[in-house]
């Protein structure tokens, strides 16, 4: 258990100390950042034998036992989050090194770049509930100055309008807090949970999932909370784009939407009905939106609209196979959506362009590029054996399991729109005749290259979460939310 304050610890020493000496020491943000991202990539893959040794770990804040202290809780699903969050910033921080060489102030980059990986972490380890918004915060500010880092009149404008929704999302989190606090007299999350037990669920509890349905709703980029996505993404640089995509949206929209309702309020019939209502409008408006465009950010970042709609419908239909195919989904989307706004950062960086209109025949100059990009495309679309394939085959059988035939010929007819724009993306990008202003360009530095090499990788080889040797490792996280309320239980046992 004493592990768990490193996953905060280490992101804000880090912090500090590319703070005070990153102008300093040559190259020394670079090497502080990818140690720091290294070790907690290696303490999350320790805290999966923690898990399976012990199930659940508690640390208590200062000695101090739950709930008059602060405590830090990690369980299966707390596992899973830290190893697929901490894996793709180590991938991105790794990839930094020469992307943001081309950006003025490194050491500001990987200050902010750390302090939104220490909330993430946070918000992931947390058992308290007003800690869970305090880490949110820091992860939310830290993004705002990211998407910003260009500085240029769009960047600028985009960080404004993510500040503005943001804020609105976190008003609504606070004031569902604040709501249940008054309601249980009290902050842990075991404890809020064990109170509402106690009590008869009035409109006060409804009115507060509400609120949490919309706050983390709009952190999650589901529509109708969307808006602020589509400009934040093109805007911010590619390696920041990769973050947001891939695990910043996931662990303060869905992974604090579903440790609330799973585990502390507990989910009603109407609550899966309305997660899948929501997760099938996201999937279908963000898969047309995403085929008209001509940007590659923006097209990628539609398209994590769509497939945020695939993993929150999946948790919707609620049986255990769909919530273990939405958490598979959630782990291939955040590899192969990271890998594609990678690829996106490495044609930007060689053609200083994202307009598919004014590329073509890019893989005669960026091969490694092009192999990564068509990796990333396919897995995103289904295609077998890809991991995005199995993924996406659960979550259908799981609705057609549990009866929703509709839904699950909708999740189909997407998963062939969300093909026909990556298809999009890789004929006008790197196929066809190369373009006469391409000819001198070369391929990208080789941290990058190893960067999105690894990730193509594991695109291929994660289908074997499923296979019986690893999947404890996402069954583990599935049984979490399987436990419901039981949650409570689960942390004071530990506890004792």
């Amino acid at each position: 258990m004493k592990i768990l304050p490193f996953f905060v610890i280490i992101p804000l020493g880090t912090a500090f100390l590319i703070s005070l000496f990153g102008k300093r020491i040559k190259n020394f943000a670079d090497l502080l950042a990818n140690l720091g991202t290294l070790s907690l990539l290696v303490f999350s893959l320790y805290s999966i034998s923690e898990v399976f040794t012990h199930k659940i770990l508690v640390y208590k804040v200062g000695g101090w036992i739950p709930p008059i202290g602060i405590c830090m809780v990690l369980d299966g699903l707390s596992s899973f989050m830290l190893v697929t969050v901490n894996l793709v910033s180590f991938l991105v921080a790794l990839y930094s090194i020469s992307y943001m060489q081309r950006y003025t102030d490194k050491p500001k980059f990987y200050t902010l770049f750390m302090l939104m990986l220490a909330g993430m972490n946070g918000i992931i380890v947390t058992g308290d509930l007003f800690n869970l918004f305090v880490f949110l915060e820091i992860a939310s500010i830290a993004s705002y100055a990211l998407v910003a880092f260009g500085t240029e009149a769009e960047e600028l404008e985009a960080s404004f309008k993510y500040a503005v929704m943001g804020s609105v999302a976190s008003s609504f989190v606070l004031l569902g807090i604040a709501l249940l606090y008054s309601y249980t007299s009290t902050l842990n999350m075991a404890d809020i949970s064990l109170t509402l037990s106690n009590k008869s669920n009035g409109m006060i509890v409804n009115f507060i999932t509400v609120l949490f349905l919309a706050g983390f709703g709009l952190k999650a980029a589901l529509v109708p909370f969307h808006a602020w996505l589509p400009d934040a993404h093109p805007s911010a640089p590619a390696s920041i784009s990769a973050m947001l995509s891939g695990v910043f949206i996931k662990t303060l929209g869905i992974y604090a939407l579903c440790r609330i309702l799973f585990n502390i309020l507990g989910l009603s019939h109407q609550i899966f009905f309305i997660l899948i209502i929501l997760g099938i409008i996201s999937m279908i408006v963000g898969a047309l939106l995403a085929i008209a465009q001509a940007d590659i950010k923006r097209m990628f970042a539609y398209s994590s609209i769509s497939q945020v709609g695939y993993i929150i419908f999946a948790l919707g239909i609620g049986t255990p196979l769909a919530i273990l195919g939405g958490l598979f989904h959630l782990f291939n989307h955040a590899i192969f959506k990271s890998l594609l706004f990678l690829d996106s950062g490495s044609i930007e960086y060689s053609t200083n362009t994202r307009d598919l209109k004014r590329l073509g025949g890019l893989n005669a100059r960026l091969p490694i590029t092009g192999v990564t990009s068509l990796f990333g495309s396919m897995s995103i679309s289904g295609i077998p054996p890809l991991a995005g394939f199995w993924s996406k085959l659960i979550i259908i059988i799981a609705a057609i399991q549990a009866g929703y035939f509709g839904t699950a010929t909708v999740a189909i007819l997407v998963s062939i729109i969300t093909l026909a724009y990556y298809l999009k993306f890789l004929g006008f990008a790197f196929f066809g005749k190369l373009n006469e202003t391409w000819f001198k360009i070369k391929e990208v530095p080789w941290t990058m290259r190893l960067s999105m090499i690894v990730l193509a990788v594991i695109c291929v080889v994660s289908g074997l979460l499923i296979m019986p040797l690893f999947k404890p490792f996402l069954q583990s996280a599935v049984n979490v939310l399987l436990l419901g309320k039981g949650y409570k239980e689960a942390v004071f046992a530990a506890l004792r």
